[in-house]
């Protein structure tokens, strides 16, 4: 009996014929589509925006120049505006300053004037001659609680003669209810306070400083007067406002 033929084994390897991969070809083929879409979509645009691209580029020119131009014009206005500020401070300043100076200008001319006129009263025809007196004086309080005093003393019997001497006073007045004199060295709170000096032809004002002691209210100032070997004493009363007249 024949036996069937044996088929024969498998076999081990099977020979498969390889395709070329087509993905790179894929992703060149979408890359240049999408190249090309670009392309198509600028040239429209382009050729859309190409009639006023010209008109656009001038519009544009001109404002850059108008905007140069009122830059330029505000920058000019900012420095006009702080040249007149600074001119208008310094006007001000100025004109305080001329202001000042004419008050006291003005001030000045005024005791001028009022010297003149008592000078002319002093020695005119119609005033009357007299000898070395204290025509007038005056105590104004000051900070601190002195008395600034200023005194005139005048003469026109000897005209031309220069009067030479010294000056002290005393201020009378009431303390502890009592009448109390304080003299030249306690109002100046020294020992031995040297004497003021006077020297003129016709009348000289002598001022400065002296201290009250508290509590005591004044009532009368007694100057005295040393020239040469002539003494002359002259009491003034003191009115409320501070102020001495002759009597």
């Amino acid at each position: 009996m024949n036996k069937p033929p044996r088929k024969a084994p498998p076999p081990r390897f099977t020979i498969v014929q390889q395709r070329p991969d087509r993905r790179p070809l894929i992703v060149s083929v979408l890359v240049v589509a999408w190249l090309a879409s670009l392309t198509v979509a600028w040239l429209g645009a382009e050729r859309r925006a190409a009639p006023r691209l010209p008109e656009l580029t001038a519009q544009l020119d001109a404002a850059r120049v108008q905007l140069d131009h009122w830059r330029d014009k505000a920058e000019t206005l900012e420095q006009r505006e702080a040249t007149l500020t600074r001119s208008d401070q310094i006007s001000r300043v100025a004109n305080k300053q001329v202001q000042s100076e004419l008050a006291e200008r003005e001030e000045e001319i005024s005791d001028l004037r009022s010297n003149i006129a008592f000078y002319e009263r002093l020695v005119g025809a119609t005033g009357q001659a007299k000898g070395l007196s204290v025509h007038s004086a005056q105590f104004t309080p000051e900070t601190g609680g002195t008395w600034r005093y200023q005194i005139v003393l005048t003469q026109n019997l000897n005209k031309g003669a220069i009067s030479r001497g010294k000056l002290r006073f005393n201020v009378e007045g009431v303390r502890d209810g009592k009448l109390t004199s304080i003299g030249w060295n306690e109002l100046h709170q020294r020992n031995d306070w040297p004497a003021q000096d006077y020297s003129f032809r016709y009348f000289q004002q002598l001022g400065g400083s002296v201290m009250l002691p508290a509590g005591f209210t004044p009532q009368r100032v007694r100057v005295s007067l040393q020239n040469g070997d002539v003494a002359i004493e002259q009491s003034l009363g003191w009115s409320h406002g501070g102020t001495i007249a002759s009597l």
